[in-house]
C-alpha cells in the first residue's frame, strides 16, 4: 500500500483428488465416458492481507472392490474393500505467501511474494474385482441368471443365447435379521477362458474374491455334452487360470431338474464330483431344491468366517 504495509494475503491450496468406496455402484463405466479428473485450483491471496479460500476437494466414486494401479509403475496403491473407504490419490499443491507473510520489524514492506507450488499428477489403471459371498461359476445358459432371480430381488435380464450375463449381478440373500449373503451372477464361462475366449479375464478376475464357488451344470443341449463333463471342464479352467481357485471350498448343483433328461443324469454327476461334496438337484422353476441349496449355502458361508459363529441349529 503506497505509504503504508504489506497488503498481499496468502494463496489457498489446491484441491485433492480423493477415491471414494461407494457400495451402490457396480461398474467403472462412468470413467470409461470421463477419464480425465481436475480438481479445483486454491483462490489466489487478495488485497488488504485477504486469504485465498482453499480449492474443494474433488471425489471420485468407486465401486467397493475397486483395485487402484500406477498406471506407469503398475504398483498396487490401495485396495477399496470398504464402503466409505477414502483414498488421496493426488494431493493439491501448496498456495503462494503473499508480501505481507515476508514482514518483518527491519523490512516492513516487502515487495516479493512466494508462487504457490503445482499440485500432482497421476495416470491410474482401476480394476474391478467384485466382492461376493458366493460365486454361481457355469457355463452360458446353465441357469444362472434364472436362478438368482430367484433366491434374491435382483432382477438380471434372461434369455436363451450365449452370453446373456455381460456383466456381474449381484443378489442378496437374506438368511434372518441379521444375516445375509451375497451371490454373484457372473458372466458365463466357456472354455479357453483362461486364454481370453469368451468373456475370458473379464469373467475370472471377479471370482478371485468370492468365499464359496457354486458350479451350476446341466444336460446342455450340444451334442456330446454332459453335466459331469460340463463340471470337469469348469473345474480346469478355473485351475488354468489361478490353481489357488481349486482349493476353495465349493458347491454343485444341477439346475433346471425338472427336465426329465436332466434328472437322468444325476447320478453319473455325483460319481463325478465325489462324496466329499454334496450334488443339489434344482429347479428354479418349481421350487424344487432350493431350501435344501440356500440352506447349504448359508452353512458354507458361515463355515468360511464371513460371518462371526452361530449356533449349531442355524442354517
Amino acid at each position: 500500500m503506497p505509504l503504508g504495509g504489506p497488503d498481499g494475503g496468502n494463496g489457498g491450496r489446491g484441491a485433492d483428488v480423493v477415491l471414494v468406496a461407494d457400495a451402490n455402484l457396480a461398474t467403472l463405466l462412468d470413467l470409461r465416458y470421463r477419464p480425465r479428473h481436475l480438481a479445483p485450483n486454491g483462490r489466489p491471496g487478495g488485497t488488504r492481507d485477504c486469504s485465498g479460500a482453499d480449492g474443494s476437494d474433488l471425489f471420485i466414486r468407486l465401486p467397493v472392490g475397486t483395485q487402484i494401479y500406477d498406471a506407469e509403475t503398475d504398483a498396487l496403491l490401495v485396495d477399496l474393500v470398504s464402503d466409505g473407504e477414502r483414498f488421496v490419490v493426488a494431493r493439491g499443491g501448496r498456495g503462494g505467501r503473499g508480501n505481507a507473510k515476508f514482514a518483518t520489524p527491519s523490512r516492513r514492506s516487502p515487495e516479493y511474494a512466494q508462487p504457490g507450488e503445482e499440485g500432482s499428477e497421476v495416470t491410474l489403471r482401476l480394476v474391478l474385482k467384485l466382492l461376493a459371498d458366493v460365486g454361481l461359476v457355469g457355463f452360458p445358459n446353465a441357469g444362472k441368471s434364472t436362478l438368482i432371480s430367484k433366491i434374491s430381488r435382483a432382477r438380471p435380464k434372461i434369455a436363451d443365447y450365449p452370453f446373456t450375463t455381460l456383466t456381474p449381478n449381484l443378489g442378496v440373500v437374506r438368511v434372518d435379521v441379521d444375516r445375509s449373503y451375497v451371490v454373484a451372477d457372473m458372466p458365463g464361462l466357456i472354455e479357453g477362458a483362461a486364454d481370453g475366449a469368451g468373456l475370458g479375464i473379464q469373467f475370472l478376475k471377479h471370482i478371485e474374491r468370492t468365499a464359496l464357488f457354486l458350479f451350476m451344470v446341466t444336460q446342455d443341449l450340444e451334442p456330446g455334452r454332459t453335466p459331469a463333463g460340463d463340471f470337469e471342464a469348469l473345474r480346469r479352467e478355473l485351475g488354468r487360470y489361478d490353481p489357488a481357485l481349486l482349493d476353495r471350498p465349493y458347491a454343485v448343483m444341477l439346475s433346471q431338474i425338472d427336465r426329465t433328461d436332466v434328472r437322468e443324469q444325476l447320478d453319473s454327476l455325483r460319481a463325478a464330483v465325489g462324496d466329499s461334496v454334496p450334488v443339489h438337484p434344482v429347479s428354479a422353476v418349481t421350487g424344487e431344491g432350493l431350501d435344501a441349496l440356500l440352506t447349504a449355502l448359508a452353512r458354507a458361508v458361515s463355515a468360511s468366517g464371513r460371518w462371526g459363529a452361530v449356533a449349531s441349529d442355524d442354517p
